[in-house]
């Protein structure tokens, strides 16, 4: 996702595993299919372009975490257990982050 969200333009899977690694130890396949899930998810956009198809990031990196974190919780019935775990396994400066952007005033809108 990183690869894609950074790109000036829709790559071709042979353009995100160059990207990911010039040394060409990553397969190709493995980059198809993972974009295909990706895609398939709603993650990325694609198009075809000649035989190959072309993927771009519909969304950063950041968004899609959160987007699934949004969607766990929902489900979760004990919503508070979930946040406390969560809390208690931050990093100290992640703690802090998180309580100062809870502390922000709340967007408008």
């Amino acid at each position: 996702m990183t690869v894609l969200d950074s790109a000036l333009r829709p790559l071709t899977p042979g353009e995100v595993r160059d990207a990911l690694d010039s040394g060409g130890g990553l397969s190709y396949s493995t980059v198809v299919t993972t974009l295909t899930r990706l895609f398939e998810k709603g993650a990325v956009a694609r198009h075809r372009d000649g035989r190959a198809f072309r993927y771009g990031a519909l969304s950063a990196p950041a968004g899609l975490v959160a987007d699934r974190m949004s969607r766990l919780m929902e489900v979760e019935p004990d919503r508070v257990t979930v946040l406390r775990r969560f809390v208690s396994n931050l990093s100290a400066d992640d703690e802090r982050l998180l309580r100062e952007l809870l502390d922000e005033d709340p967007p408008e809108g």
